[in-house]
């Protein structure tokens, strides 16, 4: 497996990236990777998912990138239209650099909830959407395990504060009323149920497994809980399991 970093320029947007590929042939599908709050391009998870989609299938790529404020990109203040446009950029790359291959989309916790909130406002891009613990009550979700008292009287009084687990992301009171005012939950997803699959552990610690459940009955979406798996799927086994679920549904080895 051959990993190349390069970045995606253009309208003022600066995105760094990592492309995952087996170094030879032509790319007949591509997969996008969404990471988590406070996550970036370098997340072992993607490279695990990269490893096993690689190794197993001929003409497989895929593709992270650093959300706005997240790893090594440049902007100081998360706003929801730069990420937005930040995935519509992204998208926008794999289109010319790869245009005749399918599309697949793979995001977890925040970035199940950017790639909804994408989905819900633009259509789909994608052939397939796997979505691993998606954040669909993302603002409840700040508020509850990420936002710290300190924090929010910080963003109360209108200064910007850091906030995170590994890695902290800088927000301010804009940010989180744009989180509020933007709820995929309550959203209509039916006229894509067919094209999304999500999993989520039973044992998620940051955000609840029930809400995620609902909002996939709901929507008639296809939801498998993985027992015993945390947020992370941290321990080994859940994530090859995991794996194996979302290539099973892209199609895939």
């Amino acid at each position: 497996m051959e990993q190349q970093y390069f970045q995606i320029n253009g309208a003022g947007l600066n995105i760094r990236a990592k492309l995952y590929t087996e170094g030879r042939g032509d790319v007949k599908a591509l997969v996008i990777l969404g990471h988590g709050f406070g996550g970036h391009k370098d997340n072992r998870a993607a490279e695990r998912f990269a490893k096993h989609v690689i190794d197993k299938n001929h003409g497989v790529a895929a593709l992270t990138f650093n959300w706005p404020c997240h790893g090594d990109d440049v902007r100081k203040t998360l706003r929801l239209a730069d990420c937005d446009a930040y995935l519509a950029a992204v998208l926008a790359w794999a289109g010319s650099r790869y245009p005749d291959a399918a599309l697949f989309g793979y995001a977890t916790s925040f970035g199940g909830y950017l790639f909804l909130k994408y989905l819900s406002e633009h259509g789909n891009p994608f052939l397939k959407i796997a979505l691993r613990c998606p954040a669909v009550c993302m603002y409840d979700v700040m508020m509850s395990s990420t936002v710290t008292p300190d924090a929010l009287e910080r963003i109360q009084k209108g200064k910007p504060a850091s906030v995170g687990f590994d890695r902290k992301v800088e927000i301010d009171k804009t940010f989180l009323d744009s989180l509020r005012e933007t709820d995929v939950s309550a959203r209509d997803f039916l006229p894509y149920a067919d094209e999304l699959f999500i999993l989520h552990g039973t044992k998620d610690e940051i955000v609840p497994f029930e809400t995620v459940k609902r909002f996939a009955e709901n929507n008639v979406i296809d939801f498998l809980p993985v027992e015993n798996a945390d947020h992370r799927f941290q321990a080994p086994e859940k994530m090859d399991f995991a794996i194996a679920q979302i290539c099973a549904f892209f199609g895939l080895k």
